[in-house]
């Protein structure tokens, strides 16, 4: 590939400044799309590149409007598909390595403004302190609404993923170089070592697969999540818990603020059964299992190396009574440390700490050591040894060494505990109800539990809490559904046993509508011993049960089920048992899909404002865990602003929200994006809960009544096309490839939750991956554009008052700004093409026409409200993004919909197969999302 054009035509590059700002990215990109280009040629023949060389030029043609977009197709339509493949292949890796280049100018800018001295930038810490202190905050208010506060990043299962973990490692060994190049590039001689390994890593990469064989299982997944550990939340998220306590006890320091820490990851690989037929007790007890194995390993690993360090002679040094003690316990008789306390105290709780893995992982730890001292019980109880070893340390003035690796291990001890991070179960309601009705017609309980009334239901489950008595005795049979649940929950109750409550913390109810649907899963964890009615407080479960309300409708009910449920005495003497906190979860994904854009993000403000309002009146502390996607259909979008943007009352201190996807890998793949995006969401968490982010005051009902107004507008368009217009589900199917989303192996989950024509049962993933490969993107922005046209009704005044709103409200601006990005990201030219596929004229007319239609309404009122024609003025970055790259994905689209109509034709060739999964893969990572 050879050097790209960059316009200065859009409103982000008008300025000399701003070009010269963005000459060292244009300069990355030449640099490794010309490689890229030599390999090709090299690889593949001139033919290939040739063809490769054209397709560029053509498309920027058509970018410029200087062809026609059809001279395109019919270039397209004309390739055969061996020579189809190379392109794709060029076109994807330019797409791949244009991500890299993106990210190390981003890192560049960011040192640059450092430097420069400028003021910390929103979403950062520093920036976030600034504020804190302008706002004069009292510090026993401010400690008590940080009282139990809690940032938990929760890494899902990795189903949109569409990267192989090798072309992974290899992206991140050509970024390592890119920066490497950074630093020499001063010296000629050391430029070009650098280039020469450049170029053989991206020869690796046109030599490497793209796609998988093989679907990936579960335990794929559980490695794929953990590996993000040691590349950075071991070294990124203590340093942040502990930079984070000692700021905020400076500013405070007659407060105890942050006793715990506020930084938790945790993780749904393993526990997620919702629609996933492969998770199974086994798999439960491997996630655990690993999660513990990685973070105990990394702890004797620690210590060992702690135990190197820490050389100091007792010929030299004074150390304390306690670490004379520690060392004595230890049993080392060796003769070479007698006189070094530190190593023979170390190695006594190296030995004490391989007892514990052993005992949690039923055998002997890579890094253990031989002795015979008993194993810790709980990680306090090495804290506490950690702790001598510190104040020894500074008792002689070795203060700086007490802050170095011994500091990070306490602080990683402190987060990770010998759990890692801890596991959230999930099922549909609708297997814990069959599941509950078997166990209670086998115990006589009640023949027909699915026959009762809700509130019938609610009084057997309710008295049978309140019993000890199982349900299931050892020679019950039970269906194999039964069977499978009941296995998988013992192996949860296993793993709280052996590992300690953190392994398992939450049971998370999806499609949540009712208080029988709370009361049946404590009657599962009953079962299996987590819930006890008779605890030492009262009825107690060690893990929380935590409703799911996805739909729209049960998003709006969703406060209501909680209050009765919170009315049952028996849950209600539960969550005081825990704390008097409550977690409740929403649903992004089947919202958008059940509602569309805006009635879905105004029906979870609204759900969030109830539920706010009945914790409160229930005198519970609410935390929200925010099921969010990667794409803004799905939730997505930048996190600090999302935080921002939740009603008043809402985040208090504390919230849980997914992590999935590529997204998962931008964030966390290494330390220094991984430090950006956790800072991002503990800041917007301590700004949304100290001051006052909502902006709007007085004019908070009134802006909520227009909100009313618009989402019901845009929920009835929405639900015009994708619900009621008749061969709706037959346009999505031919019009996109959601049909071979499946043969791309990117997961171990069904495309569906069940085998059905109905897109309620689709998974949100596909449904917003085939949108997005078809570039019409609907999830993020359909029926908007009627919501608004048709409230404003061509009233000046009542636009004006939309405008009023995207000034002063973070909620509606970061509505409108997502939709806006999502909408940069669209082509209707390109997805005009797509719906070619559809054979029947009439309705591809049909529905093709709302689309476009609604996409230029859309457009047109957001421009309206905003005053800005350019939908990105607020985020150049993306501007130069879609600029720059869009181009590139033109080939990529046009040989997807040629494929897909060849494929769909009677061509059932691995050629063409393999065709369309490759364009599948690069227009995701060219768009760097795809559910």
């Amino acid at each position: 590939m050879t050097g790209i054009p960059v316009s200065s035509s859009t409103g982000a590059l008008s300025s000399a400044e701003l070009r010269a700002a963005i000459e060292p990215l244009r300069e990355d990109i030449r640099l490794l799309g010309g490689m890229l280009g030599e390999i090709v040629r090299e690889q593949s023949g001139d033919d290939i590149f040739t063809l490769v060389e054209r397709a560029r030029v053509e498309s920027f043609r058509v970018r410029r409007s200087e062809i026609d977009r059809a001279q395109l197709e019919e270039m397209f339509a004309q390739v055969d598909t061996a020579d189809a493949i190379p392109v794709i292949r060029a076109f994807s890796h330019f797409a791949l390595l244009a991500n890299v280049a993106e990210d190390i100018h981003r890192e560049r800018r960011r040192a640059i403004h450092v430097r420069a001295g400028e003021p910390p930038q929103d979403s950062s810490l520093a920036a976030t302190y600034a504020k804190l202190d302008a706002a004069n905050l009292d510090p026993i208010s401010a400690a008590r609404a940080l009282r139990g506060a809690l940032v938990a990043p929760v890494i899902t299962a990795h189903p949109t993923e569409t990267r192989r973990r090798t072309v992974f490692e290899t992206q991140h060994r050509i970024t390592e170089l890119m920066r490497q190049r950074e630093w020499v590039s001063g010296d000629p001689v050391e430029t070009e070592a650098v280039d020469q390994q450049l170029r053989r890593q991206i020869l690796t990469l046109w030599q490497t697969a793209l796609i998988r064989l093989h679907r990936l299982r579960i335990q794929d997944e559980i490695e794929v999540g953990l590996r993000y550990y040691d590349a950075s939340l071991f070294g990124v998220v203590p340093q942040i818990n502990a930079e984070l306590r000692d700021a905020l006890r400076s500013r405070w320091p007659d407060t105890d603020v942050l006793s715990k820490p506020m930084l938790q990851p945790g993780s749904w690989i393993g526990g997620d059964r919702d629609g996933n037929p492969f998770v199974t007790a086994d798999v439960v007890r491997r996630a655990t299992h690993r999660a513990a194995e990685t973070v105990l390993e990394h702890h004797l690993a620690e210590l060992e190396a702690l135990e190197r360090e820490l050389s100091m002679s007792a010929r030299v040094v004074s150390v304390t009574a306690d670490l004379n003690r520690l060392a004595d316990a230890s049993g080392d008789d060796s003769a070479f440390r007698a006189d070094e306390p530190y190593r023979r105290a170390v190695r006594g709780l190296r030995l004490r700490l391989t007892a514990s893995a052993a005992r949690i992982l039923g055998h002997r730890p890579t890094h253990a050591v031989d002795g015979d001292l008993p194993g810790y019980a709980l990680p306090a109880e090495l804290l506490r040894d950690l702790e001598i070893i510190d104040a020894s340390l500074r008792s002689h003035g070795d203060g700086t060494v007490a802050d170095d690796r011994l500091a990070h291990l306490r602080n990683t001890l402190e987060v990770f505990g010998f759990h890692l991070s801890g596991l959230d179960m999930r099922q549909n309601s609708e297997v814990h109800e069959t599941v509950v009705a078997e166990l209670l017609a086998w115990a006589g309980v009640h023949p027909d539990y699915q026959s009762l009334t809700e509130d019938e239901r609610v009084r057997l489950l309710a008295g049978e809490l309140a019993t000890r008595r199982p349900l299931a005795g050892p020679q019950a049979e039970f269906s194999e559904l039964t069977t499978k649940e009941l296995g998988i929950l013992r192996a949860a109750a296993d793993a709280v046993e052996r590992i300690g409550p953190e392994a398992v913390p939450n049971y998370i109810i999806s499609m949540c509508d009712s208080v029988s649907d709370m009361l049946e899963v404590a009657i599962l964890l009953a079962e299996v011993g987590l819930f006890d009615p008779d605890g030492e407080d009262g009825p107690y479960c060690a893990v929380g049960i935590v409703p799911l309300f996805e739909t729209i409708d049960d998003l709006r009910h969703g406060a209501e089920t909680l209050t009765a449920t919170l009315e049952v005495p028996i849950y209600r003497a539960l969550v005081a048992n825990r704390g008097e906190c409550q977690e409740v979860m929403l649903g992004y994904s089947d919202s958008n899909k059940d509602g569309g854009y805006l009635a879905a993000n105004w029906a979870l403000y609204r759900a969030e404002l109830d539920l706010v309002r009945a914790a409160r009146k229930s005198g519970i502390r609410l935390r929200l865990f925010h099921g969010r996607g990667g794409t803004v259909g799905r939730g997505g979008g930048p996190s600090y602003d999302a935080i921002l943007a939740q009603p008043p009352g809402a985040v208090e201190g504390s919230l849980r929200i997914t992590e999935q996807g590529e997204i998962i890998a931008a964030k966390y793949a290494e330390p220094r994006p991984a430090r950006r995006n956790l800072e991002a969401l503990v800041s917007a968490t301590l700004e949304s809960t100290l001051l006052d982010v909502e902006g709007l005051g007085d004019d908070a009902a009134p802006a909520y009544a227009i909100l009313d107004e618009l989402a019901e507008i845009a929920r009835v368009a929405y639900a015009d096309l994708v619900h009621d217009t008749p061969g709706f589900v037959e346009y999505f199917k031919a019009s996109t490839p959601v049909a071979e989303i499946g043969a791309l192996n990117i997961g171990s989950r069904p495309a569906s939750r069940k085998p059905t024509e109905s897109i309620s049962d689709l998974r949100a993933i596909p449904w917003v991956l085939s949108w997005s490969q078809a570039r019409v993107m609907l999830p993020g922005w359909y029926g908007t554009g009627t919501a608004f046209e048709t409230w404003v009704g061509g009233d000046a005044d009542r636009l004006a008052v939309l405008t009023d709103l995207y000034e002063r409200w973070p909620f509606f601006r970061t509505v409108l700004s997502n939709m806006a990005q999502v909408l940069s990201k669209s082509d209707m030219g390109l997805a005009a093409r797509y719906s070619e596929l559809v054979t029947d004229v009439a309705l591809r007319e049909e529905v093709f026409g709302k689309i476009a239609s609604e996409h230029t309404r859309t457009i047109a009122m957001y421009r309206a409200i905003t005053g800005h024609d350019n939908l990105l003025w607020d985020n150049p970055a993306l501007e130069r993004s879609v600029h720059n790259r869009f181009p590139y994905l033109e080939p990529l689209n046009h040989l997807q919909v040629e494929l897909l109509r060849r494929y769909r034709s009677g061509e059932d060739s691995v050629g063409v197969r393999r065709g369309i999964q490759l364009t599948m893969n690069g227009l995701a990572t060219a768009l760097r999302n795809s559910g």
